[in-house]
């Protein structure tokens, strides 16, 4: 095995466990503001004020210093406009940034992979004022009133706003957050009777939302690729409304330059009767990578439209099936070559981190539901809770397993790995077991079963639905 500072696969495990640089006092800031957001703007206390305090310390080398200070000192009197909500989102999102920049930097360290270079952006187009002014007016009028004091009468304000956002192609991505905000808001009203506030989570919406009203805040960007995509695995992202699968893949361009790192992704609407295998139903049709996954395939792509962060905006008919591609074969050969997309500015944030990486030669541990690797006398957590029902893989393999194709992820302070993929032996045999292996369809008998429960319960749905609409 060679390590990955030597250009192997192999990921440095002891890099991952040493702590970063300035990331606890950025965290700590973050939640200084987050806390001041929890009880509210309008009247603020001295606590409040000293937490806003803090975002304005924590931004004082920065270029947003002099608009954070004038900002934190509005607020703290009570006093803040909603371009000083703006001001106090910007340097929340900054402060997540520092910290996405400084994990993925020691990411890079550990897997050995080159950084992509920033690619060129241009400026969304322009947008109708009124309606964002609407829409950061709602925003502005939650954090005075702060999660403590949201109502029924407070978050049902953001409705009309949702529905003048939605007719504007470049305005949904707004739109769907704030209609998705408001409904997890609306099912805790009131606030004042929360036993637990998610203050990370809504703050994170909160900031997020604010600045999608600004001009420019979505960029266009990208271009179109050629070459041969080799999937590594799916990660299956479920909700009682809706799925999403998301494939991880190295792309090699036909004109023979650096490999990178791209995705693939594909979300339905589903109703909540729908679970399991049966999800796989919805969204095949609408990305035939799918099927190469689970038939173990390259594809061959042709003028694929792409964003500068490695997001392929999938259109069937610029790909098709390639070559027989094991993707643990890619891992091993391929993945160490592959170069990282940059990440837009607005998605910077830990949350969102999860970069392939490949694993073998360790001793996978189980205490309890735990399960870790030992890789080279380090410990790597494994998240098997992200591991998706609807495929073979299970904790069970994990815990038995060989050699490993996961997304490292940075969660609470500590870095994880998803599995996607395992090697583990069955009767003196190697096998591969993958979490997205039923995505296009499968013969093994749970999958199958799964998939037929699936179908009936959508057929009883379809049913009921046509009744609904004879009446």
């Amino acid at each position: 095995m060679v390590p990955a500072d030597q250009g192997g696969g192999v990921m440095r495990a002891d890099m991952l466990a040493d702590p970063v640089d300035g990331l606890d006092e950025a965290l700590a800031a973050v939640a200084a503001v987050d806390q001041a957001l929890v009880t509210g703007l309008l009247r603020p206390q001295p606590a409040q004020a000293a937490g806003l305090a803090a975002l304005a310390d924590a931004m004082a080398a920065s270029p947003l210093a002099a608009r954070v200070a004038e900002a934190v000192d509005k607020a703290a009197a009570g006093a803040a406009g909603e371009e000083h909500f703006i001001s106090l989102a910007a340097a929340r999102i900054a402060l997540f940034g520092s910290v996405h920049d400084a994990v993925m930097a020691r990411i890079r360290q550990a897997t050995g992979r080159a950084a992509a270079d920033e690619a060129v952006t241009t400026l969304g187009g322009d947008q109708p004022e009124n309606l964002v002014l609407a829409a950061r007016t709602w925003l502005s009028d939650l954090a005075r009133a702060g999660w403590q004091g949201i109502d029924h009468d407070l978050v049902s304000g953001a409705a009309p706003v949702v529905s003048a956002l939605l007719p504007e192609p470049g305005l949904r991505r707004l739109a769907a957050l704030v209609d998705g905000f408001a409904a997890e808001l609306a099912a805790s009203c009131p606030g004042s009777a929360l036993a637990r506030i998610p203050a990370r989570r809504w703050g994170d919406l909160w900031s997020r939302a604010m600045l999608l009203t600004l001009p420019g805040a979505t960029r266009t960007s990208g271009g179109a690729v050629t070459g041969r995509l080799l999937p590594l695995g799916v990660d299956l992202h479920e909700h009682a409304t809706a799925a999403q699968a998301q494939v991880h893949a190295v792309f090699e361009p036909a004109d023979g330059s650096t490999p990178m790192l791209v995705r693939a992704s594909v979300s339905a609407p589903k109703p909540d009767t729908i679970i399991g295998a049966g999800i796989w139903q919805l969204l095949r049709p609408h990305l035939s990578l799918l099927a190469a996954v689970s038939e173990g395939r390259s594809m061959e792509l042709t003028d694929m439209p792409v964003t500068a962060e490695g997001d392929l905006l999938w259109r069937n008919e610029h790909a098709h099936l390639g070559e027989p591609a094991d993707a643990f074969a890619t891992a091993r050969v391929a993945l160490p070559t592959a170069s990282i997309a940059p990440t837009a500015p607005l998605d910077r944030h830990p949350v969102r981190i999860a970069v392939p990486v490949f694993l073998e030669g360790y001793e996978a541990e189980q205490s309890e539901d735990t399960v870790s690797f030992a890789v080279a006398g380090h410990q790597v957590t494994v998240d098997t809770d992200r591991v998706p029902v609807a495929g073979p893989l299970t904790p069970e393999a994990v815990a038995a397993s060989t050699a490993c194709i996961g997304l490292l992820r940075w969660d609470a302070g500590s870095f994880r790995v998803q599995p996607l993929a395992v090697e583990t032996t069955a009767r003196k045999k190697t096998v591969a077991l993958h979490a997205g292996a039923w995505a296009g369809g499968t013969t093994d008998k749970a999958g199958v079963k799964a998939e037929k429960a699936a179908t009936d319960a959508a057929a009883v749905l379809r049913e009921r639905a046509g009744r609904l609409l004879r009446k």
